[in-house]
C-alpha cells in the first residue's frame, strides 16, 4: 500500500482564475497563520495540546471533517473533551490548527523549489509525491482531500494548495502557464486524481507504485499539459 495511511473520500479542485493565483500563495500561508483556539495556557497545558493536535490529525486523515467529532479527538487524545473545547473551542478551530504544521512545511518547501518549463512535469510530480510520501505533510494533506467535499474551508484550501502552491509557485513563472488557464486547470486535475487514487481510493496498481515509477509515467502527461500543443493547428 501507499505509504501515507488512509483510504476513503475524493474531491475535485476547481480551477482557479489566473488573476486570483498570484494571490492564492500568499493566502494558502496567512490563512491559518493565526494562533487557533485561546490563549494564556496554564504551564504543562502544552503536552497535551501536542496530544490533542495528533490526534486531530489522525482522525481527519481517517475520516475526513464530517466523520470527525470533538469527542473521537479527545478519546484519542486521552483528554476530557472540555480540553479540546478550551484549545480550540469548536472543530473548526482544531480542524485549523492541526492543519498550521503542513501548511508551513508546504511554504517552505515551495520556496525553495526551483522548476524549469523544459523538464517541469517530472519535476512538479516527483515534489507532489514527495509532500504525500512525508508522514509530516502526507497526513494532514490527506485529511484536507478527504474533507473537501463536505467541508467549505477544505476545499478552499484544496484550491490554494493546488492553484497557490503548486501552480503559483512552483510553475508561476512558466509562460505557458501564466498566460493559460486551461494548463494551470489541467495540471491540478492530474495531480489531485493522482492523490485520490492512490492515496484514498487506493486503486492498484498505482498505489503501489514506487513514486520514481509514477514521476516517470505521469511526468511526460504533465509536461504536455504545461508545453504541449493543447489545440489542433488549423490547416
Amino acid at each position: 500500500m501507499a505509504r501515507v495511511p488512509g483510504d476513503e473520500e475524493a474531491s475535485r479542485p476547481p480551477a482557479a482564475p489566473r488573476a486570483d493565483r498570484a494571490a492564492s500563495a500568499d493566502s494558502f500561508s496567512k490563512r491559518h497563520s493565526a494562533q487557533s483556539g485561546r490563549t494564556g495556557r496554564r504551564a504543562g497545558d502544552s503536552g497535551s495540546r501536542r496530544a490533542i493536535l495528533d490526534a486531530a490529525r489522525n482522525q481527519f486523515a481517517e475520516r475526513g471533517y464530517a466523520g470527525a467529532t470533538i469527542r473521537g479527538i479527545a478519546r484519542e487524545a486521552r483528554v476530557d473533551p472540555a480540553l479540546v473545547h478550551h484549545f480550540f473551542v469548536s472543530k473548526q478551530g482544531v480542524f485549523s490548527a492541526a492543519i498550521r504544521q503542513v501548511l508551513d512545511v508546504v511554504e517552505a518547501e515551495m520556496a525553495s523549489t526551483e522548476v524549469e518549463s523544459d523538464n517541469a512535469g517530472e519535476q512538479v510530480v516527483r515534489l507532489f509525491l514527495q509532500l504525500w510520501e512525508n508522514p509530516t505533510t502526507g497526513r494532514p494533506l490527506l485529511g484536507v482531500l478527504r474533507s473537501a467535499v463536505s467541508h467549505e474551508e477544505s476545499g478552499q484550501l484544496l484550491r490554494e494548495f493546488v492553484s497557490g502552491e503548486i501552480l503559483g509557485r512552483v510553475l508561476g513563472k512558466s509562460p505557458q502557464i501564466i498566460d493559460d488557464d486551461t494548463r494551470a486547470a489541467l495540471v491540478g486535475s492530474q495531480l489531485v486524481g493522482l492523490a485520490m487514487l492512490r492515496y484514498i481510493v487506493q486503486v492498484e496498481p498505482l498505489c503501489q507504485l514506487p513514486p520514481e515509477e509514477i514521476v516517470r509515467r505521469v511526468g511526460p502527461v504533465v509536461q504536455y499539459y504545461v508545453t504541449g500543443q493543447l489545440t489542433a493547428e488549423s490547416g
